[in-house]
């Protein structure tokens, strides 16, 4: 208790709800603690799309914990076309955009979700952002986000793509901070966002798919640089900021994962569509950096997870395996137990415990609960 009452109090000038938010992972985190294979360092945790869940798996592919209920199902107890998914001391953060229609033959007229979730370990909504069904720009309403970002302020960075806009969110549900603003000239607006992230110099790094570039802004919504590889990048999916300072882009309309230096020079690059029964556009939409100085990436319509050295040579590789054929492959699976048995359509993974060129919500070791940040 004693814990608790500390992690209040350095709430206080913030709104009810989110001491109530504050007091629900403190007293879930030893229920979590139970299980000894969640949430272990060195885990993945992946967002399978069209699966329509999360799930997190040993380095074996074993699935040890996961939050949906499948491919057939489209109600609010799963994820519908999740994107995006991380992991924040035991609570897990996800981004879906729901199924547009005519894609998948389990829901032709498509599902929307536009819902940000925060899960516990049991399965639980604790704190969401949008509306299960409903589609909009007002409050509490999103437009396909595509990726959500925890920072060290307990806030919540949203790329809320259908809206063309990164919006800063709160606990209690208010926008406290959004780009572009009424001030933005035609040149620096948005196209299709896919993602932000905030560098450890206060700067955002946001992902602008539609304008196949990746633009860094300051608070003051200027920009200060801009990252296409030169020009060549065609729908930029993913941008991280590495820590020798080089930019690693996700070109998912070329199947390329490229890392750029400050004057956006190619310095190294990886194809994913090299493989003779890779689909012709596996659109890979994630590429983290890990700490080891490999690369994981979220070969999306390849329908794996992929693991390469800084040679190129795979190291890991989550999925069935390829054997070419149609939009999605004909590698698509789903299991309840090893993500070796299939996933659909994956469109993100990271490391548990591997922040690497990621926005860190912690300042204390990574392993901690939020009661222990506090």
């Amino acid at each position: 208790m004693k814990t608790i009452k500390l992690f209040c109090s350095s709430w206080r000038a913030l709104p009810r709800l989110a001491c109530f938010f504050a007091i629900a992972i403190a007293a879930n985190a030893e229920n979590a603690q139970l299980k000894s294979n969640f949430n272990q360092p060195g885990n993945i945790l992946i967002a399978d799309q069209f699966n329509n869940r999360v799930i997190e798996a040993d380095k074996s592919g074993h699935i040890v914990w996961s939050f949906g209920l499948g491919s057939n199902d489209f109600s609010s107890n799963s994820i519908i076309g999740v994107n995006d998914a991380e992991r924040v001391g035991t609570y897990t953060l996800m981004a879906g955009m729901g199924a547009p229609a005519g894609l998948l033959s389990q829901s032709p007229k498509g599902a929307p979700d536009n819902r940000v979730l925060v899960v516990d370990a049991s399965g639980k909504i604790i704190w969401q952002y949008g509306q299960f069904g409903k589609t909009g720009a007002g409050p509490d309403l999103l437009n396909n986000p595509m990726q959500c970002t925890f920072l060290e302020n307990n806030n919540i960075l949203i790329a809320d793509q259908g809206n063309n806009r990164i919006i800063e969110v709160n606990f209690a549900k208010q926008i406290i901070w959004e780009y572009p603003n009424i001030h933005t000239s035609a040149s620096d607006r948005l196209s299709n966002p896919s993602a932000a992230e905030l560098l450890k110099n206060g700067n955002i790094l946001i992902s602008d798919q539609g304008n196949s570039r990746a633009i860094e802004v300051t608070r003051a919504h200027k920009v200060v640089n801009t990252f296409s590889a030169g020009g060549t990048v065609s729908i930029l999916a993913f941008a991280s900021r590495l820590e020798n300072g080089h930019t690693l882009l996700t070109d998912s309309g070329n199947a390329r994962i490229v890392e750029v230096d400050s004057n956006d020079l190619v310095v190294w690059q990886y194809f994913t569509g090299t493989n003779p029964l890779s689909v012709a556009g596996p659109l890979p939409t994630r590429a983290v950096r890990l700490s080891d100085g490999d690369t994981l990436i979220s070969d999306q319509f390849n329908n794996r997870v992929i693991k390469i050295d800084q040679a190129g040579h795979l190291v890991a590789s989550y999925g069935l395996p390829l054997v070419g054929g149609g939009t999605f492959g004909n590698n698509v699976g789903y299991n309840l137990h090893s993500t070796q048995n299939g996933l659909c359509a994956p469109a993100d993974a990271k490391i548990i415990g591997d922040y690497t060129g990621l926005t860190s919500p912690f300042t204390t070791p990574v392993a901690c609960n939020f009661a222990d940040k506090h």
